[in-house]
């Protein structure tokens, strides 16, 4: 019975020792950091390590977004006809350049003859009533018939001044001057004038088709009115202001660079944490079109930032790091968010909890210390 026991308390105590060492090992492999490389002096030496700090200096920030052409409201016209019809004739292509007054299409339809007719008649009336109206002003005013006759006659000229003004607005909403209406020259078909000088942008309707007053036949575009949105990220919003200079190319141009101005910064952030700038060209730009996608470029004015040396900025994994210096010959990796670039050095963007001016940092060789890194962690 006591060698049972015996037994029991040896098995008991082993068996605390090594869950006391397996506890051991998982709380140091927790405290480990796979961010910080050791050297040696002799290593340090050989792989020729320089220390430095970052420091603040003014940069000319140069700031790359991407966009589209776009176009303002006013400068995208949609072309309707308020009186509907069959569409006669149009030879209007896609890209096809229209001034101010052009034909774009010859409208067809029974109704214009109508409301011709309608004019003509009003008119004829109402030159009998001005005359009747005349007439028995005197009469009455020489008593020789009832002030009821002619309030009658009146009443019945202004009447017909009022109808007569809304068929003459009616005419000059199909393109017919009322002046220039007679029975001679009355039509069945009508000319579609356009509004603007520019171009066609889309062609909705074909020859033969009857429209609607609210179908859309053709939309036009003002050129001199295109301009450039382009997205900015929201810690760089606060850069752009009216007037800032950049310059601009097409995706399928990259060589070809157009000059454009800010004229518009947005005072919103969307759901994606960027903002829209708006830009015209400051030259008049025919190869452009509303949709076509642009990269552009911004020189933004001196500002004064954190930076260190190009050399000291590692590329890894499409992330940003830097190694600090931690203790004699112990350096940490640290992801960082870089700025604008000039002359060597790139801006270091401020972080929670870390003051830059105050770190020691590898400015020189610092990818010897990556490698040293990874190597560890592989092996």
């Amino acid at each position: 019975m006591k060698k049972i026991v015996f037994i029991f308390i040896i098995s008991t105590i082993i068996f605390s020792c090594k869950n006391k060492e397996t506890k051991d090992v998982v709380v140091e492999k927790k405290t480990v950091n796979e961010n910080i490389v050791t050297l040696t002096s002799e290593q340090i030496k050989n792989a020729d390590i320089v220390i430095g700090t970052p420091q603040t200096k003014n940069i000319h920030t140069s700031i790359t977004v991407s966009g589209h052409v776009d176009v303002p409201p006013q400068s995208l016209v949609s072309i309707s006809f308020p009186m509907g019809g069959y569409l006669k004739r149009s030879d209007l292509l896609l890209g096809t350049s229209v001034k101010k007054g052009d034909a774009l299409a010859v409208m067809e339809d029974q109704s214009y003859i109508q409301l011709q007719q309608d004019y003509l008649t009003a008119k004829a009336k109402m030159e009998y009533l001005s005359t009747d109206v005349q007439r028995q002003k005197e009469l009455s005013d020489n008593e020789a018939a009832s002030k009821k006759n002619y309030q009658l006659v009146l009443s019945e000229f202004k009447t017909q001044q009022i109808l007569m003004k809304a068929l003459e607005e009616k005419l000059l909403m199909i393109g017919i001057r009322p002046e220039k209406l007679n029975v001679n020259n009355i039509s069945r078909t009508v000319n579609l004038a356009s509004p603007i000088s520019g171009y066609v942008s889309k062609i909705n309707v074909n020859v033969g088709k009857y429209v609607n007053p609210a179908d859309v036949l053709f939309e036009l575009v003002n050129p001199l009115d295109i301009h450039v949105a382009m997205t900015v990220f929201e810690k760089d919003i606060d850069l752009f202001k009216k007037g800032v200079k950049g310059k601009v190319a097409l995706a399928d141009k990259p060589n070809k660079q157009l000059d454009v101005e800010v004229i518009l910064v947005t005072k919103n952030i969307n759901e994606n944490r960027t903002g829209t700038i708006h830009c015209h060209f400051e030259n008049n730009n025919n190869n452009v079109l509303p949709g076509m996608f642009l990269t552009g470029t911004f020189e933004l004015s001196n500002k004064s930032a954190i930076v260190v040396p190009e050399d000291a900025v590692l590329r890894y994994t499409g992330k940003q790091y830097i190694f600090t210096a931690i203790a004699d010959n112990k350096y940490e990796l640290k992801e960082i968010e870089t700025g604008g670039k000039e002359n060597g050095f790139v801006e270091i963007k401020s972080q929670q909890k870390t003051d830059w001016l105050q770190q020691k940092i590898v400015v020189k060789n610092a990818y010897t210390l990556l490698g040293k890194l990874k190597n560890k962690i592989t092996d």
